[in-house]
């Protein structure tokens, strides 16, 4: 039986423009029974349904959970941007690690970007790519590092695609005089995210896994050579476990809660901007310089704006109030504009903002902590770990290595301090 097409997402507020524009949303089972399988997997978002497709592809046994719908979580809910690289530029990962390293990571995102969209067009999944992205900068004195990121992307990193805007050109390319300069990337683009999960679920099905949604994992341990996943209303026995759950890890596995923070992301649709042609002319996403980035961009006519991050896990009562803010601020003239949906969902960050992989127990790893970045990355890395249990690829082991600290503080102190040292970045981006 179908499901209530006004679903109401338990874990992520607000009714998206997202659902509101899919048509009827196809529904899962959910597990009844105990099951046996090679390899099981938590969480039915990019990751997990990537690693459950190309897993069962090649003949594995594959059982993935997830606790509520596919698409409830920041997979089907996000702000559709690819980005290039990974989450910081390749120069900043460069003076932390070197440049062999910022090279290959930079190398497999873009992998990872091709890997997506030939996914899509594989599969004829309709994910309504558009290409351009712009990141702008909010302060003036950020000039010289965006002209260098423009030239170092193409001298050292074999990316010809960014180019540097000056401040009559950002403007004229935003329609806001908010932002002094930028660069421009033709090389990437943005999507429709939860169009791309319905058709990343339907084809992992296909393809022969048991997938499983309003399941959730109440418990995981390992002994005797097996991996144990319990759950209400049945037990997965399999010989190793794939964690996928990022902002969602909850209590479940106390090294993932320890490394990945969820934070609330918040965004917003309009009305269609028909009278305001002069609005991102060229329909390019954006991202700004914000520590506490505000992103947005024109989609099918409307103006989507995600702005405000809550570093705990309330939300705010009216979230099209605060979007509607932000947009005044970069855009005066659509500062009572109608935003006809508004919503939000959780994001798992890390402490440097990299990704965090790892053996948490024998037979089971842990991928999350995308930190805003994780569109084409999740999927790259869900398809990274079926090539390391077939033994076809080592390219995780890049994300492997990075060094991702535990939040301080403990359980109990972590998410207070992650408060006040976030809301420290939020101060100083004002001024």
């Amino acid at each position: 039986m179908a499901r209530n097409e006004m679903w109401q997402s338990p874990i992520s507020p607000g009714l998206s423009w997202y659902q509101a524009t899919v048509g009827e949303r196809p529904t899962y089972a959910a597990l009844d029974g105990s099951r046996a399988c090679d390899v099981a997997i938590i969480g039915g978002g990019y990751t997990g349904l990537q690693a459950a497709y190309h897993l069962a592809r090649s003949g594995v046994s594959v059982v993935l959970i997830e606790a509520c719908r596919f698409g409830d979580g920041a997979s089907g809910r996000n702000g559709g941007q690819l980005g290039t690289g990974q989450r910081w530029w390749p120069e900043e990962l460069e003076e932390k690690i070197g440049y062999q390293r910022s090279k290959a990571l930079f190398d497999v995102a873009e992998a990872a970007k091709r890997h997506l969209l030939d996914f899509a067009s594989e599969h004829q999944i309709e994910i309504d790519f558009v290409p351009g992205q712009l990141n702008v900068a909010h302060k003036a004195s950020y000039e010289c590092d965006y002209r260098e990121n423009a030239e170092i992307a193409a001298q050292r990193y074999d990316y010809p695609h960014i180019s540097f805007m000056d401040k009559k050109e950002t403007q004229e390319r935003l329609g806001s005089k908010r932002f002094h300069c930028g660069v421009r990337d033709v090389g990437t683009g943005h999507i429709h995210p939860l169009k791309l999960l319905i058709g990343l679920a339907r084809v992992a099905a296909n393809a022969g896994a048991d997938i499983f949604e309003m399941t959730k994992a109440t418990a995981i341990r390992q002994g005797g050579g097996k991996v144990t996943i319990e759950t209400e209303r049945g037990t997965i026995t399999a010989d190793r476990a794939l964690i996928a759950c990022d902002g969602h890890i909850d209590g479940l596995e106390p090294v993932t809660a320890s490394h990945v923070m969820p934070i609330r992301s918040f965004i917003g649709a309009t009305v269609p901007l028909d009278r305001h042609p002069e609005v991102l002319p060229g329909g390019e996403a954006v991202a700004d310089s914000r520590f506490v980035v505000r992103y947005f961009r024109r989609f099918e006519g409307r103006l989507l704006f995600g702005g405000r991050e809550a570093y705990t896990a309330d939300n705010p009562r009216d979230i099209s109030q605060h979007i509607r803010r932000q947009i005044g601020e970069i855009y005066p003239g659509l500062k009572d504009i109608e935003i006809t949906h508004a919503w939000g969902g959780s994001v798992g960050i890390t402490m440097p903002r990299q990704l965090f992989v790892r053996e948490v127990m024998p037979g089971v790893t842990s991928i999350g902590g995308y930190s805003g970045h994780g569109v084409m990355l999740s999927n790259y890395c869900g398809k990274l770990y079926a090539e390391t249990v077939l033994g076809k690829s080592g390219d995780l082991d890049l994300f492997k290595s990075l060094d991702i600290p535990a939040f301080p503080g403990g359980a109990w102190m972590r998410a207070p301090l992650l408060f006040l040292a976030l809301s420290w970045f939020a101060l100083r981006d004002k001024f």
